[in-house]
């Protein structure tokens, strides 16, 4: 019994002791917990506070070693965020607290607000390091050749912008649509592009309009005018094949500078010239725009009646791309491929309509034309072969139906069976 009562006794005393361990541990665990000793909002330029995650670090609540803190975004989304192409992932730091550990965090913001919280900075308050360093959104770009532009395409996409989107935190749009300022001639005075996605942005200007005045992406200006522009200003042709009662196109003509309105005559010369007049077609006759004493005003549009070009054919040449082989003549396609070619109604359109190089160059692959064997008369008796030439197209020029336009052709030398026809070349 003694026994007993001394065991009891004993792992009493232990468990005590554990207690009494597990106590003490909790509590220096506690007071362990860092405390913020100063905080204060960060008043340096803006521009000067863009940083970029490192990825060593999670983002919390709090200062990451004060209790309480939870985590907002974990170390492996900032390693995501740290190596993004896209301008949203940087940050902008804005306030900064220091514990009595001599640790410095500092609350940061994601571009795009999506992640706000404290992350560790360093041990010195002021300067950005540990899980963030210090980001240049953007780097000088070179300005273009034409510094007088237009909007591309007026509308509600690619605005201007107070700085570019994301590159600053709320970068806001300087307007939501650009449709009412079609004409107006813009100037560059400066150009950047986006760090990440590498894309240049240009600062322009409106005199007429300084309000609109910001950062706009560079594909969203052109030198020249946009048809939008040009309308505003102008007369919109709107050409209707006679015999079908189909719209062919529509082209635009822009007054002369200061003039109000246009005659007709002025507006039939205007729209029969080569270039607005669609190709293949012809005016259907004169006075198509209305009586004789008919003016037009700026931004008005008109029907021009047109009549489809006779049917022209476009010859093609087959010419040689390198010389440096002993064939002389003219190059003729074989009988099958002249053939083909006289059979396919694409060499056959109105006259003065345009024929692309990769259009002619797919037609002619079509009926054989792309590459060919040519034998001559002079053989072998003895190996049962002919001396030939290959002849392998590489390029073909475009042009307009009712004119010829050349094909250039490798040649290569060789023989060719009289059995099975298999072209062998030189060596």
């Amino acid at each position: 019994m003694q026994s007993s009562l001394a065991k009891s006794l004993y792992i009493g005393l232990a468990a005590l002791s554990f207690g009494a361990v597990a106590t003490v541990s909790t509590t220096a665990n506690a007071a362990s917990k860092a405390k913020v000793t100063s905080s204060q909002t960060l008043k340096t330029a803006a521009d000067t506070r863009n940083v970029e995650v490192t990825g060593t670090n999670a983002l919390y609540s709090k200062p990451g070693t004060v209790k309480g803190a939870k985590v907002v975004a974990s170390k492996n989304t900032m390693k995501s965020l740290a190596a993004s192409k896209k301008s949203a992932a940087y940050f902008r730091a804005y306030y900064q607290k220091t514990t009595n550990k001599g640790s410095v965090y500092y609350k940061i913001v994601s571009m795009d607000g999506k992640y706000r919280g404290y992350i560790y900075g360093g041990k010195t308050a002021g300067t950005f390091a540990g899980g963030i360093a210090s980001a240049n959104t953007t780097t000088k770009a070179t300005m273009p050749a034409n510094t007088t532009v237009y909007f591309t395409k007026p509308g509600k996409t690619n605005v201007t912008w107070d700085a570019p989107k994301y590159t600053q935190y709320k970068a806001s749009k300087q307007i939501k649509d650009t449709t009412a300022y079609a004409s107006d001639p813009l100037t560059v005075t400066d150009a950047v592009t986006k760090t990440r996605e590498g894309s240049t942005y240009y600062y322009v200007t409106d005199a007429k309009n300084p309000a609109i005045n910001g950062w706009i992406f560079a594909g969203a200006v052109t030198a020249g005018k946009s048809d939008a522009a040009k309308a505003e200003n102008g007369i919109t042709f709107n050409y209707i094949n006679k015999a079908t009662g189909a719209k062919v196109s529509s082209a635009i003509y822009e007054f002369p500078a200061g003039a109000a309105t246009i005659t007709n005559t002025e507006a039939q010369k205007q729209a029969g010239v080569a270039g607005v007049l669609p190709a293949g077609y012809s005016l259907a006759t004169q006075g198509v725009l209305g009586s004789s004493d008919a003016t037009f005003a700026k931004n008005s549009s008109v029907s021009v009646y047109v009549v489809a070009n006779p049917a022209a054919a476009l010859t093609v040449n087959p010419v040689a791309y390198n010389n440096d082989t002993n064939f002389t003549g003219n190059i003729t396609f074989p009988a099958d491929v002249q053939t083909k070619l006289a059979a396919d109604t694409f060499f056959n359109q109105p006259k003065g309509v345009v024929a692309s190089s990769a259009d002619i160059q797919a037609h002619l692959t079509s009926a054989g034309a792309d590459k060919f064997v040519v034998a001559t008369n002079a053989g072998n008796q003895a190996t049962g072969t002919q001396n030939a030439y290959q002849f392998t197209l590489k390029s073909v020029q475009s042009g307009t139906f009712g004119s010829s336009v050349n094909a250039f052709y490798e040649i290569t030398p060789g023989t060719v069976s009289n059995s099975t026809s298999t072209f062998t070349p030189s060596k």
